[in-house]
């Protein structure tokens, strides 16, 4: 299987594990040694903001709520467009962090789009690969703009795409749709 790195997971109706039912994964990493996605689309009764004042005691200029990104280990992540504050890159202009030191820069100085995690999504060699064989995710390339819109019904809109992609070959759409 090519690397998923990039590209969202959408659960499909039938993964019935209450961690991925109905979710959106954005997958940080993909390669012989395991996987590890985000998912984006279990926004938290918290924002950034609160969740400053609590741990650190002090606020922060960041706005928008914290999201559970899966399972496992629960430490703070960001998504985001800061280069300087990237420690990998996931699409062009899009990076991934979670050293202390560089998601304390984020909250200090924030600049352009961030999303903000508390756990991540693991799976260890050849794990995903056979739940992409037992058909519990679809696989859709990802944007910024998906990234850091609004999650609701994110799912049900990726599925619906992920479904038609699956079924419509791009060389059966008409040039002009309307003659169709």
């Amino acid at each position: 299987m090519n690397s998923l790195k990039g590209q969202f997971l959408v659960a499909s109706p039938k993964l019935l594990d209450p961690n991925f039912a109905q979710t959106v994964v954005l997958m940080v990493q993909h390669d012989a040694k395991g996987a590890l996605g985000l998912v984006i689309n279990r926004p938290l009764d918290i924002t950034v903001r609160e969740a400053c004042e609590q741990t650190m005691g002090n606020g922060c200029e960041v706005e928008g709520v914290i999201h559970q990104g899966g399972p496992c280990e629960e430490m703070l992540m960001v998504i985001h467009a800061n280069q300087l504050a990237g420690e990998a890159e996931i699409l062009p202009n899009l990076y991934f962090s979670t050293t202390r030191d560089q998601v304390e820069n984020l909250l200090e100085d924030p600049q352009g789009p961030m999303r903000f995690f508390v756990g991540y999504s693991g799976w260890g060699p050849g794990q995903l690969e056979g739940e992409f064989e037992t058909g519990s995710w679809l696989a859709i390339p990802a944007t910024a703009d998906r990234i850091f819109g609004p999650t609701e019904n994110l799912w049900m809109r990726l599925h619906t795409e992920a479904n038609l992609c699956k079924w419509v070959h791009p060389s059966r759409i008409p040039d002009d749709p309307s003659t169709n």
